[in-house]
């Protein structure tokens, strides 16, 4: 597994937002929904980004943005435009009074905004939950970042254009693929610029010593590894490994290890099929109880627990109104 796949095998919407917007100028749109992150494409005019810190980014017909939360941000035809309207967590918007803007913004399924034929339309997907991106994907992101058209290409923006206005069965699921294959495309493109700060661990896939031993480890999750073998694979010895190892992950090997295979677990357990034991043996834990000890260790919560909330997350995410028939989510 390379480095790219190993750090977007994390995205896995679960009934996220997904919305179209049309508007005409002036226009501003305040967001303060604390998603983790939001995905947000320009196809026709244009669009600001304006973050709380840091300069304002333009978005061109083509672009990408791909914005970090919490923190609320700005989206406007103008820097200088003041926002017109205010999203809340949930998806709710509201104008400066605190009015509710969304049944008088609403235009359809999946729609609104000021103007059916306004001169800038907007496709947003927001990611409502931490454990549908991962952190270790969102350490590795800046606030904000902007594949610009140019750098990636792909029928992706065309499907996700003609797919968010539909509302047939099935609709949700189609929806968020295509939200994660569009953040990956994004991501990919992005990775992939001389300009792009990726992480040390992230750069570590391509040492010679280093990167063999994350192969191994995301390739075979539940060998029995020591430093010993993973040092013995690349050719070095346990000391120069874990030197080199710490050096350009940022933590010893035993330690990233523990933490791939409760990142493996964390996923499994969302299939309510697999039983705690079966998760135990797919990422190398001798039984049901020695798994539960380290990820309660490690994530301040039992796996049952963390079934139970991603459970949640996803009953309460379907289902939810990303359709005109629910005013309160249709205000983004």
């Amino acid at each position: 597994m390379d480095a790219l796949t190993s750090l977007l095998d994390g995205p896995r919407a679960r009934g996220a937002f997904l919305l179209r917007a049309v508007l005409s100028a002036p226009w501003g749109i305040r967001v303060c929904d604390e998603a983790p992150l939001t995905v947000a494409c320009v196809t026709r005019g244009h669009a600001w980004i304006v973050p709380e810190s840091g300069c304002p980014v333009r978005l061109a017909a083509g672009d990408i943005a791909v914005v970090r939360g919490p923190e609320p941000y700005t989206v406007a035809d103008d820097p200088d435009t003041p926002p017109s309207a205010r999203v809340l967590p949930g998806g709710c918007s509201v104008g400066p009074d605190g009015t509710d803007l969304c049944e008088a913004l609403d235009l359809g399924v999946r729609t609104w905004g000021t103007d059916p034929e306004g001169g800038t339309e907007l496709l947003i997907g927001t990611y409502q939950l931490h454990l549908e991106v991962g952190a270790r994907l969102l350490r590795a992101l800046p606030r904000v970042l902007v594949p610009r058209r140019g750098a990636w290409d792909g029928p992706l923006l065309g499907l996700l254009s003609s797919e968010i206005v539909k509302d047939e069965p099935g609709q949700e699921v189609l929806l968020d693929r295509l939200l994660d294959l569009l953040l990956i495309s994004a991501l990919r493109a992005w990775f992939a610029q001389p300009e792009a700060e990726a992480p040390a661990w992230y750069r570590a896939h391509g040492d010679p010593v280093v990167g063999h031993a994350l192969r191994q480890i995301h390739d075979h999750p539940a060998h029995p590894w020591t430093v010993g073998g993973l040092a013995a694979g690349a050719g070095v010895s346990r000391a120069a490994l874990a030197r080199r190892f710490t050096e350009l992950v940022g933590e010893p090997p035993m330690a990233y290890l523990t933490g791939w295979r409760l990142r493996m677990a964390a996923e499994l357990l969302r299939d309510p099929d697999m039983t705690l034991e079966a998760v135990a043996r797919r990422v190398g834990y001798g039984s049901a109880f020695a798994l539960s000890t380290a990820f309660k260790r490690e994530r301040g919560i039992s796996p049952s627990e963390h079934r139970a909330r991603g459970g949640a997350a996803q009953v309460n995410g379907a289902g939810s109104g990303r359709s005109s028939s629910s005013p309160e989510r249709t205000g983004r």
